[in-house]
């Protein structure tokens, strides 16, 4: 194994963003035990990063600068650890790479300093948090077979992908789930995975890319711009268009082979019979490509099937929670956008049982919504028609986005909004009865109300919990 801590042993390196998810103070962590000279700045005040501060605390070699950035920071330096949505033309970044700094993010600079590690990546606006798990679980499942440890990154809660230097060695898989901003890291080192899941694009972070879809799709399709021969993107048809669309993903004849790569179209009708417990078509979807993932390391399918079988789920993805007095609640709670709540909609309508209304016709609508937050400047059409259409109730989450939803769209289904998460889960209460079913599925974005949405889950997961 090489020796991880000469890698940064007295590089001059300035975090971006140390946060409060645990990822920044992660990798922070492991920079400072090995001897890095680190510069740690973020725009939250001490309070907020209190707990991050404290972890801290015991090493001499980091300068803090908080609650604001300042340009010296940022010049003459090594290295800066980018934190995600750093805007496009920061004057930071800019500075520092005045002064020749490599900008890096946590997964792209674990791979250029890892020994020769197998690389998973999964990107897409919905569903990437569901494949990355799947794929991992499987694979995880069957290191025995593989014969190689297999290790989970990227955008996952809590988890910094750097201090796995500490245990990697060659040979050993990585799997990780990648957002746009970490795939610009990757852009920067003009690298891509060996293996990449692109799962969809729809829009999303439009308040970040400034309505431009073809700046949001230029960043994910940095998971498979840099790859070599051999190398595999298993996606869909529609995200294929997209890339034929596209002259700079393209090889020079433009016959919609990707760079290097190889493109494998997997569909949800080949795991048809896999047994698996998260409903929605859309999940099934997700599988296909975990499971072509799987078949990539010659996973034998009995093998394969096992290990799905065996996969609860993943929490705050259309999760099951409870029964509460004869009415069943799911937790979405990473449905951000728009058309991730549709598709929680759309499966769940399949579980509502049938009602005769006074013309004896048969509907599904008695499924209660809890949903809105902040706005990210997305269109909300289809997803009022699909409200009003199928669901019995709307409880409101208030927000920027809740307010534009109010203003601008016309609910016709009954909708109350609440002054907290505690009230608005009543509301809902109220709203349902035995045999309905209760959805929280913001499909905006969690801040205003709360910091970010693992502290909206976690608040949701507390409220449900504790029921009686």
């Amino acid at each position: 194994m090489q020796n991880y801590k000469q890698q940064f042993k007295g590089k001059k390196i300035t975090v971006m963003g140390l946060g409060i998810l645990g990822r920044g103070l992660g990798y922070t962590k492991f920079l400072a035990e090995c001897g890095a000279d680190l510069i740690v700045t973020d725009l939250k005040s001490k309070e907020q990063l209190a707990s991050s501060l404290d972890a801290l605390a015991k090493f001499k070699n980091i300068k803090f600068t908080i609650g604001k950035h300042k340009l010296e920071d940022f010049r003459n330096r090594d290295i800066i650890m980018k934190m995600a949505g750093v805007p496009l033309d920061s004057i930071y970044i800019e500075e520092a790479q005045k002064t020749g700094a490599n900008i890096e993010m946590d997964v792209s600079l674990f791979i250029k300093s890892a020994p020769k590690t197998i690389v998973v990546g999964v990107t897409g606006t919905r569903g990437k948090s569901m494949t990355t798990m799947l794929i991992y679980e499987i694979l995880k499942a069957n290191e025995k077979f593989l014969k190689k440890k297999v290790y989970l990154g990227g955008n996952i809660r809590g988890v910094a992908t750097l201090p796995l230097l500490k245990k990697v060695k060659a040979g050993d898989i990585l799997v990780c789930e990648l957002d746009s901003w970490q795939l610009q890291g990757f852009g920067e080192a003009k690298i891509s995975p060996h293996i990449s899941v692109f799962t969809n694009l729809m829009p999303d972070h439009m308040n970040y890319y400034k309505n431009s879809m073809e700046d949001y799709f230029n960043d994910k399709a940095l998971i498979f711009k840099n790859q070599k021969a051999g190398d595999v993107l298993i996606t869909s048809k529609d995200v294929k268009k997209l890339i034929q669309n596209s002259p700079s993903t393209l090889k020079g004849e433009g016959k919609g082979e990707v760079l290097n790569g190889k493109i494998i179209l997997p569909d949800k009708k080949s795991v048809a019979d896999f047994k698996f417990v998260v409903p929605g078509e859309h999940q099934r979807q997700n599988l296909a490509y975990a499971v072509e993932v799987a078949k990539q390391f010659k996973i034998p399918i009995e093998k394969i099937k096992k290990a799905v079988g065996g996969f609860g789920g993943v929490e705050g993805r259309l999760q099951y929670l409870r029964n509460y007095k004869g009415i069943k609640i799911y937790n979405d709670n990473n449905a951000t956008t728009p058309e991730a709540t549709i598709a929680g909609i759309k499966a769940l309508n399949k579980q509502a049982l049938p009602v005769i209304n006074r013309q004896g016709l048969l509907k599904r609508n008695n499924l209660v919504l809890i949903c809105g937050g902040a706005d990210k400047k997305l269109d909300l059409t289809n997803f009022v028609k699909e409200v009003n259409k199928n669901c019995k109730a709307v409880s409101l989450i208030p927000g920027t986005g809740t307010d534009y939803l109010i203003k601008n769209y016309k609910l016709k289904v009954t909708n109350k909004i609440g002054k907290d998460l505690k009230e608005i889960v009543k509301n809902a209460l109220g709203l349902a009865v035995r045999g309905d079913i209760i959805l929280f599925s913001p499909a905006f974005a969690s801040f205003g109300m709360f910091n970010n949405e693992y502290e909206r889950n976690d608040l949701f997961m507390k409220i449900i919990k504790g029921l009686k």
